[in-house]
């Protein structure tokens, strides 16, 4: 059809695409709650997240949306709201029709449905502004947005951190208060401009006292411009984050991996971008740039010096100069609760560079990257047989070549990466459009047990980027507008020992999801997924671990219809089974019922759930997605018997003010206690209270 043609009949329809309600609604699209779950579910571990940046990328689009004309395919993954096959099909028909004349051409565009353009339009447009690089600092400084975030939160039940020392006992106590504290404030002018600061005590910290005479334990503050010209495309100063490739020198932002979005495997995103979270240890701090030398060279330069937690070795006695000579590991929790925590806190210094020269073609790139780390203190790691290959010594060098090529409808990536010691690692994907309605995504990697990196965080099973040979499959299918299938498969092998593989280890995965979708009706999905690791059998009457298969069954029923445009309902349950050949089968289900009230006119709404789950021990646990404050989440493990319930209340009684509140409480039936050290209740309740303001105004010159 003539592209006259097809823009005609697309007028015919704007409504049905205009009348967009708010995605953002204070949680991350379902697309991505399932990736966050499948990233916990896949490390096997709980834990509670600080999305900031992840919404404000969509909140500075939506005041300044990205030219679907212009944007690069980096760009295009920054919204977080498009597949790879959309990328893909979207870089191929601006390169074989030239620039989209109206939005709702998107249509003859493959894989993009009705669906796909409304979930964007708020965020893109196809006009560029001709004064795109005219606004100067001053001007981005003295205009924008300014957010302030002030949160409490702490358990309501006395931990046995915080009471007295008993007659005889000889453990330690935490030194503060059991009050989790959190302070924010951003500036930002479209997405061009952000700088700010971060403040945060955790719970058990001291406050303006001992250890933390300053006030907060952990502060953080970035500066970061963007697309200033066209040679300066980004500059950060403070804290940052920095990505190259497919992960295997260092990808910092949360990434993709195996999960429901089957055919979603490849790394890729802004080089580098501002950091305004909490965790204190997978950050840089110092200065990056990025510089574009005409249409097709780009150079990303960065360095970074911060001071580590780490655990020292005892004292070199034979060097009066060193009182430690190294230390044997990092401390990744950032907490300094105790003497022997705040022993641990910032003894290591760190110097990291490095850089990454790229060359861009009109249907892809190829880049070279490097990176350097040096520490003050040697990394001496205790003798473990697992632990044999692991990075040890002072200082470490890493290089990589990238690439990425697109012809017609296929997409080929991948990252070869080289450490010091020789070993060289690689990962390399194939995406498909099979027709316009399946895709297919391939990859492979291959990570030497002896290949080292401080920061990898490529595609795998398991982290660090190292120890494993693998191969993924995965398909998307499309029937119909309403209907789609996920599947993958995905075969691994460790050649080496690893923390509870006593043996070199295998393991096999296969996944699949059917998902029913009515745009603001209803959806419902039925997946299921099993998974078989070799692992130390749990219990050995020899002399020798030894491995066995452990296998785990995953289902899940979920149905959620959107009763009107203020009220949805959430419905899951979850079955399944872990299984090994000493233990026997362990089986578990769940059931939950979310309800979800935001009304778009009246300023209260609320967000609340019910769980029931009974699970025969933590090998068979359920990970879901919680609602929490604005820009926060939680996703706990549920395992054992119990109920889990929490509420959650968002008052807004001004466009610019914010006041949330929130109640979680958990009920585990068949325990006395919970938790175990400092962190122990004495009893079968844990409760989280939590509240936060949220207060933004609008600088203007004068």
């Amino acid at each position: 059809m003539p592209r006259l043609l097809w823009i005609v009949g697309l007028f015919v329809f704007p409504a049905g695409l205009i009348a967009q309600r708010d995605t953002l609604a204070g949680e991350p699209s379902p697309v991505l709650q399932d990736v966050i779950e499948d990233f916990l579910q896949n490390q096997g571990e709980g834990g509670e997240f600080d999305f900031n940046a992840i919404f404000e990328e969509l909140e500075f689009f939506r005041e300044r949306p990205l030219n679907l004309n212009l944007a690069s395919e980096e760009e295009l993954r920054g919204l977080r709201l498009l597949t790879d096959r959309q990328i893909m099909e979207l870089l191929k028909y601006r390169r074989q029709a030239g620039s989209l004349i109206s939005l709702y051409e998107l249509q003859a565009v493959p894989t993009f449905d009705l669906d796909a353009i409304q979930r964007i339009l708020p965020y893109v447009t196809i006009d560029g502004d001709l004064d795109d690089y005219q606004v100067s600092p001053l001007r981005m400084i003295s205009q924008g947005k300014n957010e302030f975030f002030s949160r409490w939160s702490r358990i309501a039940e006395q931990q046995k951190g915080y009471t007295p020392l008993q007659a005889g006992e000889m453990a330690g106590r935490y030194l503060g208060d059991p009050n989790l504290l959190y302070l924010r404030y951003r500036h930002t002018y479209s997405n061009r401009l952000s700088f700010g600061f971060t403040a945060e005590k955790d719970r058990g910290e001291e406050f303006f006292t001992g250890s933390n005479r300053n006030g907060f334990d952990y502060y953080s503050a970035h500066f970061y411009m963007r697309d200033y010209n066209k040679t300066l495309r980004a500059l950060a100063l403070g804290d940052y984050n920095i990505s190259f490739g497919q992960g295997l020198l260092l990808f910092s932002g949360f990434s993709y991996g195996k999960g429901s979005a089957s055919t979603s495997i490849k790394r890729s995103g802004r080089t580098v971008y501002p950091y305004a979270s909490v965790n204190e240890a997978i950050f840089m701090r110092g200065a990056a740039t990025t510089l574009s030398f005409g249409d097709h060279l780009e150079l990303t330069t960065f360095l970074s010096w911060r001071r580590r937690d780490g655990n020292l070795t005892d004292p070199d006695t034979s060097d009066t100069g060193l009182p430690f000579r190294d230390f044997t590991a990092f401390d990744l929790d950032g907490y300094h609760r105790t003497p022997g925590e705040i022993f641990d806190e910032k003894v290591i210094s760190q110097f990291t560079s490095g850089g990454s020269l790229k060359y861009r073609i009109r249907n892809g790139h190829l880049a070279f990257n490097t990176i350097f780390d040096r520490f003050d203190k040697s990394l001496e790691r205790r003798p473990r047989p697992y632990s044999r290959f692991y990075f040890r010594g002072r200082q470490l060098l890493n290089t990589s070549l990238d690439y990425s090529y697109i012809f017609q409808n296929f997409n080929l990536f991948g990252e070869t990466a080289l450490s010091d010691n020789g070993s060289i690692a690689t990962v390399n994907g194939l995406l498909i459009g099979l027709d316009r309605r399946a895709d297919l995504a391939v990859l492979f990697r291959h990570y030497p047990q002896d290949y080292v990196a401080l920061n990898a965080n490529p595609f795998a099973e398991t982290s660090g980027g190292r120890n494993e040979t693998g191969l993924y499959l995965g398909l998307e299918v499309r029937p119909s507008r309403l209907w789609t299938l996920n599947l993958y498969f995905d075969q691994w092998r460790h050649p080496w020992l690893r923390f509870n593989a006593d043996a070199p280890s295998r393991g096999r995965e296969f996944r699949g999801r059917l998902t029913y979708y009515r745009k603001r009706q209803l959806t419902v999905y039925l997946e299921a997924r099993e998974e078989v690791k070799e692992l130390n059998a749990p219990v050995n009457n020899g002399p020798f671990d030894r491995i066995i298969p452990h296998r785990l069954l995953l289902t899940r029923l979920h149905i959620a219809p959107q009763l009107s445009q203020a009220l949805e309902l959430r419905t899951r349950i979850d079955w399944g089974f872990a299984d090994n050949a000493v233990e026997g089968k362990q089986f578990g289900f769940m059931v939950l019922q979310d309800i979800l009230f935001r009304p778009i006119e009246f300023p209260l709404s609320f967000t609340t759930r019910f769980a029931i789950f009974d699970t025969e021990g933590y090998d068979i646990r359920f990970y879901h997605y919680e609602n929490n404050l604005l820009y926060a989440f939680s996703i706990p493990p549920y395992y054992n018997r119990g109920t889990r319930f929490y509420l959650n209340l968002r008052y807004r009684p001004a466009q610019a003010l914010t006041f949330e509140f929130r109640f979680a409480q958990t009920y585990w039936a068949n325990q006395s206690s919970i938790g175990s050290g400092l962190e122990e209740i004495d009893g079968p309740v844990r409760t989280e209270l939590a509240a936060q303001i949220k207060y933004q105004f609008n600088s203007k010159v004068r």
